[in-house]
């Protein structure tokens, strides 16, 4: 695989300037982090939440931290849940499991990102396989998350 078709054609037609960096074959993203010698706070991994009416939203992280679904539901007045593993690989079905890349906008969610990520460098994303991350520029990762709402909803989990 290498770029899932739906995360390549977004990034093509809002012109956003990325690398790519393969690394050998990993399990997860904290794993390809690992492989690929990357900072976990500095790879990006995506959690998808529904709320009572069905409605997604990807909510980006880093890979390091565990996501406050308090925050989020403050922040939005909402009532999101965690989405079944399951039924995240069926709403990504250009990926393969386990290597869902962090943007709901390819696929016709809302997103939300931590503004801890916007402050960085650089932001590795996976990139849809379990071989191939997205490395972007602070300006870059910024136009990637375009319209997202960006406030605070994770801390830091040690590992």
């Amino acid at each position: 695989m290498t770029i899932a078709a739906r995360f390549n054609q977004y990034l093509k037609e809002h012109d956003i300037h990325f690398q790519t960096v393969q690394h050998i074959h990993s399990r997860s993203s904290l794993h390809s982090g690992s492989v690929a010698g990357i900072p976990l706070m500095s790879l990006a991994k995506g959690v998808v939440l529904e709320d009572h009416e069905g409605h997604h939203v990807m909510a980006v992280l880093p890979s390091n931290n565990k996501i406050s679904l308090s925050r989020v539901n403050d922040e939005l007045c909402a009532s999101f849940h965690l989405v079944k593993e399951r039924q995240v690989y069926e709403l990504f079905d250009d990926c393969d499991s386990g290597a869902v890349p962090p943007i709901g906008s390819p696929y016709h969610m809302s997103t939300l990102c931590d503004e801890t990520l916007t402050n960085l460098d650089s932001v590795y994303l996976e990139a849809g396989d379990h071989e191939t991350l997205i490395k972007l520029d602070r300006e870059s990762f910024k136009q990637l998350m375009g319209q997202s709402k960006c406030f605070r909803f994770s801390s830091e989990v040690f590992h």
